[in-house]
């Protein structure tokens, strides 16, 4: 079993897989987790201060930090499941759920996040978790890739310079404060995990 000072992920620690665990033991890991992150993705969706055409939630927040945690696999699977929860209609969305956030001026976040909790994943099991400065880079990289789909998106509905003016600046400061608030969380499980490790 891993342990909590050779694992990458706070998940690999917390729940490892190794040699000896079932093909259905490591689906119901899979499963629990992936299932735990969307529900996470979804309350962090609610938790929103209503903007035109973007509202700013939490999102970005849960995206980084379940890249950090899960890994970039599990990381960006985990998201992926929640765009396919949110185009079944399922109300994870800030806007309750449907196909029409997906193709609206808010899909190209949506579509980023998975690319982001990948990211933030994969650096994260390269070693990026433990250092601060590591961390907050991976984080402030996540969150950049975000706001870059999400732009890049929504300026073929307003243009590039609107795109920027209602789905970036207003969204920066805050953007920061998640950024900090999920280094700081991370480094908080990393002793919680390790307190139950022992």
């Amino acid at each position: 079993m891993a342990s909590s000072e050779t694992s990458s992920t706070l998940i690999g620690a917390l729940w490892s897989v190794d040699a000896g665990t079932t093909r259905l033991e490591k689906l119901l890991r899979i499963t629990v987790l992936a299932l735990a992150g969307t529900a996470l993705l979804a309350i962090s969706a609610q938790i929103s201060v209503p903007m035109w055409p973007v509202p700013m939630t939490m999102q970005t927040f849960a995206v980084v930090l379940i890249g950090a945690a899960y890994g970039w696999r599990l990381g960006g699977a985990t998201v992926a499941l929640y765009l396919a929860e949110g185009a079944m209609g399922l109300p994870v969305f800030a806007n309750a759920g449907s196909v029409a956030s997906l193709v609206g001026p808010t899909a190209g976040y949506l579509f980023a996040f998975v690319a982001a909790a990948a990211a933030v994943g994969a650096l994260v099991e390269k070693g990026w978790g433990r250092s601060l400065f590591k961390t907050t880079l991976a984080m402030t990289l996540g969150t950049a890739m975000i706001f870059a789909g999400g732009v890049a998106w929504l300026s073929t509905f307003t243009g590039v310079e609107k795109a920027l003016v209602v789905g970036m600046y207003p969204f920066l400061v805050g953007g920061a404060v998640k950024i900090a608030l999920a280094v700081a969380v991370l480094p908080m499980a990393w002793k919680l995990v390790g307190k139950i490790r022992k």
